[in-house]
């Protein structure tokens, strides 16, 4: 007992601090207006039943930063199945660590148990300290030394709206730094997914990474390969569609982990593919613009561009063997296969992805009817505007995204015109040459 009273005043080497520290209400920015209907409704509903129940994670650093947040979670010392019981639309997930989804109309909220210190007889971790399967609950304060950085371990309380801070959460949040909880080697052999997710919360927040965050990631990279390729599709997407893709690239290659994700690019980006890596910029400049105009973007789009470098790289290569068609195939094909090695890609996203890369190849060829049957491809937007990408990164298609745009809003007429225009142009539309026929030989021969 005397050992836990000391440890409540003891401040670790990292930095964090498992003294508790409550901020009432007149010195943090929370306000109940600014929290989702639902949430409240499942914190007042879980308190109501005799269960502790905070506001945690995300949206608590995003309301103390004046941010929106995307999501809210909440955290309980009930079970998943002690929470489920206290809503209809409950459902348990999770194998590692179970959490509870409550959906109340379209929302769901994301309900977790307090996470307890684990142990080798209550976890199963594999021989690389990866944690495999981890239910042990806990308290409010093992929970706060059980998340991954500091600035996620805050809470709410709703009962008086005090934020609770076991961690110096707050002290970061002031000086914008991420700072991991607990031994950052072991917290990356733990979940090696926490590596990605300092390079998201670094991009997106404007943070620096705290140096001894940061200094274990070049090495234990690697073990990013022994997360399911399932899991790394998604954590990916999440990477890039969070509204700073830009900075969020730039940090992947500060921190040499695009040659884990992304192995066949990174080598085309080394071996100095200069427009290549000008595409992919625009290509994150682009999706950063359209999330925060609250429009989609496709994971078709994302990929394409992203794998670029290596098609283009693969293509090269293969097409001093093979005739240009043939190799385009080959290469498209080769680039996937190396890639579904380290992300899952769902055929969802592959088959598009390949007729956006494969239009780039018919996009040139406009004579005859081919303008027109390129125009009325399901894929045409995408491959139109994949193109004039290309060229605002500086690939010079002599005008190609040009004619393209004026061929979409031209009627009939001035379509066929355009067209026949071509034929005046030096190599477009030219009628290929053939070779003359031999004379037959006459009957008396």
């Amino acid at each position: 007992m005397l050992k836990r009273i000391l440890n409540l005043f003891k401040t670790d080497t990292d930095g964090t601090s498992s003294k508790v520290r409550i901020i009432p209400r007149d010195q943090h920015k929370v306000s109940r207006k600014h929290i989702s209907q639902t949430a409240l409704r499942v914190i007042k509903q879980l308190q109501d039943a005799g269960y502790e129940a905070y506001l945690v994670g995300g949206g608590v650093r995003d309301l103390l930063l004046s941010n929106t947040p995307k999501d809210f979670d909440v955290a309980t010392n009930a079970t998943p199945e002690q929470v489920k019981q206290q809503f209809r639309g409950a459902r348990i997930i999770g194998r590692r660590f179970q959490i509870v989804h409550v959906r109340m109309g379209r929302e769901i909220i994301e309900v977790t148990t307090f996470r307890g210190h684990h142990n080798d007889s209550e976890t199963t971790k594999n021989e690389d300290g990866m944690l495999l399967r981890d239910n042990v609950y806990g308290t409010l304060e093992t929970d706060a030394l059980r998340r991954d950085f500091t600035v996620n371990a805050l809470y709410y309380d709703l009962r008086d709206f005090s934020v609770i801070d076991y961690c110096n959460g707050m002290k970061d949040l002031e000086k914008r730094r991420l700072r991991i909880i607990g031994d950052a080697e072991t917290r990356y052999k733990e979940d090696p997914v926490r590596i990605l997710r300092a390079m998201r919360f670094a991009a997106k927040l404007g943070f620096s990474i705290e140096p001894s965050t940061a200094k274990p990631i070049r090495e234990l990279s690697p073990l990013l390969l022994n997360v399911s390729d399932a899991r790394l599709f998604e954590e990916l997407l999440k990477l890039f569609l969070s509204g700073s893709a830009t900075a969020t690239f730039t940090l992947l290659r500060e921190y040499d982990l695009l040659s884990i994700l992304l192995p066949g690019t990174e080598n085309a980006l080394k071996a100095g593919d200069q427009l290549g890596l000008s595409i992919i910029e625009k290509c994150m400049t682009n999706t950063d613009k359209r999330i925060r105009s609250n429009k989609t973007v496709t994971p078709a789009f994302l990929y394409a561009a992203l794998l670029w470098p290596a098609l283009q790289a693969q293509y090269k290569k293969l097409s001093q063997q093979l005739p240009p068609a043939l190799a385009w195939t080959q290469a498209s094909q080769q680039v996937i296969q190396q890639q579904l090695t380290r992300t899952a890609i769902p055929k969802r996203f592959t088959l598009p992805m390949r007729e956006i890369w494969d239009l780039q190849q018919r996009l040139p060829q406009r004579s005859g009817l081919r303008a027109l049957r390129s125009l009325d491809h399901p894929r045409f937007r995408a491959a139109y505007d994949f193109l004039l990408m290309r060229e605002d990164a500086g690939e010079d298609l002599q005008g190609l995204g040009q004619w393209w745009t004026q061929y979409q809003t031209a009627d009939d007429d001035g379509r066929i015109a355009m067209v026949k225009d071509l034929n005046k142009a030096p190599g477009e539309g030219k009628p290929r040459s053939r070779r003359p026929r031999k004379p037959k030989a006459s009957a008396a021969e």
